[in-house]
């Protein structure tokens, strides 16, 4: 039941929308994309492009452990991107 193909188009927006002012953010994200992207379910990939759409502080409190994210996907990604770029 594949989803939304992710073109190379698409996955340029992605990679534009992980360049982001905060460079904590911008080491979590670009690596992400670049090593695990990919390995990603259709559903996890929906739900990565959708965590790129919350707002800087958000994404760095939820990222740093200062906050807890309400949303069960959002924060499960945040669990995903956090193993995979941890060294």
């Amino acid at each position: 039941m594949g989803l939304m193909m992710f073109t190379a188009k698409r996955l340029g927006r992605l990679k534009w929308a992980c360049r982001r002012g905060m460079l904590e953010l911008d080491v979590l994200f670009l690596p992400f994309v670049e090593q695990a992207f990919d390995d990603l379910s259709d559903g996890e990939k929906l739900v990565f492009e959708r965590l790129l759409t919350c707002d800087d502080p958000d994404l760095f409190a939820w990222f740093m452990g200062h906050k807890k994210c309400d949303d069960p996907d959002l924060a499960t990604m945040v669990q995903k991107v956090l193993q995979r770029v941890k060294v």
